[in-house]
């Protein structure tokens, strides 16, 4: 018979632990389990409210938006972690587990699915699907996937080996992954080898979140297999798409993209090795980046060693807000090959072009160039065959009331506005505040200070997250560390934070103790024009010191919390703009002195002006916060 020592497995303080936590019993004259309205003590949300009452001298109610992204892990959970945190190899064995106990954000590890299909198959309704050889050598038919992973929060799919040495067969996606929140999606040996057929996306990742894409070994040695993408990644935000080794080896495989990334912000798409050494190519792009804002495209070995090849791009990045283009190594050493640029990079705010090593080398080219934007460079380009026409070296800016009606679209209305607007019968349109984040928790404080968290240490965290190479999660890992540890801006006093207790301490250390946290009650009102009720500001409207906090995108909650000079704080009633009826309780921050901001912050695309001229605010979105001194 076991002894309590050794029930379990566990140390006798830890069942001792377990045991009180798990039933309803009295500890120092309170329950446990919440019959009278009473926190368990051993819970990380007692924790914190200790720790809270330890550090703020106020008696103020404790925001229950807080409070609830304490972490979820029970006491002894709690204490097996924080033990095993300092192990990495241990920590990582157990992963899945890990996440799904303390509600992290993680990608599963997917398993390969090997199912086998007739030759004709339509799926409708289809999701986290790891497919592993599918449709090699398929003679004939057409295989449809329609509502693929659709409205998905976190969708994770990967397709390897993908109509592979397929004769004559058809792939058609329809309404694949739309409206999809940090997007995952692989395509691995697409149609390689493939002979004739077709490959059909419509309606790719449209109005999608932080979307991770990539096309790698696609239609690499196919034979006249036609491949159209139509509305890829429309109105995306942030991430990026990777197509490498396109077409490479290909003969007489035409390619067509139509309305490429239009309306998205801040998309990175990157071309490697496309259509290389292709024969009788086609490739034509349409609508690239159009009205997009802060692009950031990157072609290189693009048609290089091609033969014949018919390369178009046509209205490229037009209306786009700066951004950057990069084309290296375009068409090299190609035969006879026909390249066509039309209304290239006629941008309202000048981007950055650099080409080099254009048509380098290349026999019998012909390249046009038609109605060529502003800012752009040309380096290393062959001087035979290259005909620039219509180039236009002026700035589109000229009509300003024009040019300001085509930035406004970029930039969600109402989500910057003048102070001047927080006035009570006001009317004004309500940005989408909506938490677009995965759900997490906050780490308990013993188990995150254990974790590796700086660039140093990325190999360690890979480690711990199974983060492959180049992979989404090794992206928002970088991404989130690198902005923790870049330089405050002029005047700006930041910290990042991965527990509530660490985000009082640095509140604490710019404000003192006498502080109250406030956000915006709910997302009622968003995409809607609503009306201002009564406005207070804060510490009487006067200008004052505040600490923001904005989530960042990692696998438990992290906050990137800052405190930036000369602001103001409200908050205001928001009404039913019909029915004048309250509908929300929001806060708005001001911020007086933005001349250290850039020229292109989306607040003077939407309001004019430029750094410094104006200030500027905006509403806290949901689950973001900003602390300040109380009244």
């Amino acid at each position: 018979m076991q002894t309590p020592q050794t029930l379990m497995g566990l140390p006798l303080f830890m069942f001792i632990i377990f045991f009180l936590s798990s039933l309803n019993v009295s500890w120092a004259g309170r329950t446990t389990q919440n019959s009278i309205g009473e926190e368990n003590p051993f819970t990380a949300k007692a924790s914190l409210i200790r720790y809270w009452n330890k550090k703020i001298s106020n008696n103020l109610t404790k925001p229950s938006f807080l409070l609830s992204k304490a972490s979820p892990l029970n006491a002894v959970e709690s204490s097996y972690l924080t033990k095993l945190a300092g192990d990495i190899i241990a920590l990582s064995s157990h992963l899945q587990s890990f996440c799904s106990s303390a509600n992290l954000f993680c990608f599963p590890d997917l398993i390969a699915t090997l199912e086998k299909h007739s030759s004709s198959v339509n799926f409708a309704c289809y999701l986290d699907k790891n497919f592993t050889n599918y449709g090699t050598s398929q003679l004939g038919g057409t295989d449809s996937f329609k509502n693929y992973s659709d409205n998905v929060n976190l969708p994770v799919n990967s397709f390897r080996r993908y109509s592979r040495d397929s004769n004559k067969h058809n792939d058609k996606f329809a309404n694949y992954g739309p409206s999809g929140n940090v997007v995952d999606q692989s395509f691995s040996s697409y149609g390689d080898g493939a002979i004739a057929g077709s490959g059909e996306f419509k309606n790719y990742n449209e109005l999608v979140n932080v979307p991770d894409l990539r096309f790698t070994s696609y239609e690499t040695e196919a034979t006249g297999r036609k491949q159209s993408f139509s509305t890829y990644t429309e109105e995306t935000n942030s991430g990026s798409e990777t197509f490498v080794n396109y077409g490479k080896k290909g003969n007489g495989v035409p390619t067509d993209f139509s309305n490429y990334g239009n309306g998205s912000n801040v998309i990175g798409s990157s071309f490697n090795s496309y259509g290389d050494s292709g024969n009788t190519a086609n490739d034509s792009f349409t609508s690239y980046a159009f009205n997009s804002n802060n692009p950031t495209n990157d072609f290189r070995n693009y048609g290089e060693n091609g033969n014949a090849g018919t390369d178009k791009f046509s209205s490229y990045r037009d209306q786009a807000n700066v951004g950057a283009d990069s084309f290296q190594s375009y068409a090299k050493g190609s035969n006879s090959a026909k390249v066509e640029f039309a209304n290239y990079g006629n941008t309202f705010n000048e981007g950055t072009d650099k080409f080099k090593g254009y048509g380098k080398g290349s026999i019998g080219d012909s390249v046009g160039f038609k109605i060529y934007g502003v800012n752009n460079t040309f380096s290393d380009y062959s001087k035979i065959g290259i005909v620039f026409s219509k180039y236009k070296n002026q700035n589109p800016q000229s009509n300003s009331k024009s040019a300001q009606a085509t930035k406004n679209r970029w930039v969600e209305p109402g989500k910057f506005f003048r102070e001047s607007m927080l006035k009570q019968g006001t009317l004004m349109a309500m940005p989408d505040i909506k938490d677009k984040m995965p759900k997490r928790s906050f780490l308990p404080r013993s188990i995150a200070s254990k974790l590796p968290f700086s660039t140093s240490q990325i190999s360690e965290l890979k480690q711990i997250f199974h983060a492959a190479e180049n992979s989404s999660m090794e992206k928002i890992l970088q991404n989130t560390l690198q902005e923790c540890e870049r330089e405050p801006s002029r005047g700006e006093t930041k910290r990042c934070v991965g527990s509530v207790e660490d985000m009082i301490d640095f509140t604490v250390s710019v404000l003192g103790k006498d502080v109250v946290v406030r956000s915006t009650e709910s997302v009622k009102g968003s995409k809607m024009d609503v009306m201002i009720g009564t406005v207070k500001g804060i510490n009487g409207g006067r200008i004052t010191k505040s600490v923001s906090c904005h989530q960042s995108l990692f696998p438990y909650l992290v906050y990137y919390c800052h405190s930036v000079p000369k602001v103001r704080v409200y908050e205001a009633d928001i009404l039913d703009a019909k029915t004048k009826v309250k509908i929300n309780h929001g806060v708005a921050i001001c911020h007086i002195d933005t001349s250290a901001w850039s020229p292109t912050h989306g607040a003077f695309l939407a309001l004019g002006s430029a750094p410094g001229r104006i200030e500027v605010c905006h509403w806290i979105f949901e689950n973001d916060m900003t602390w300040a001194t109380s009244d």
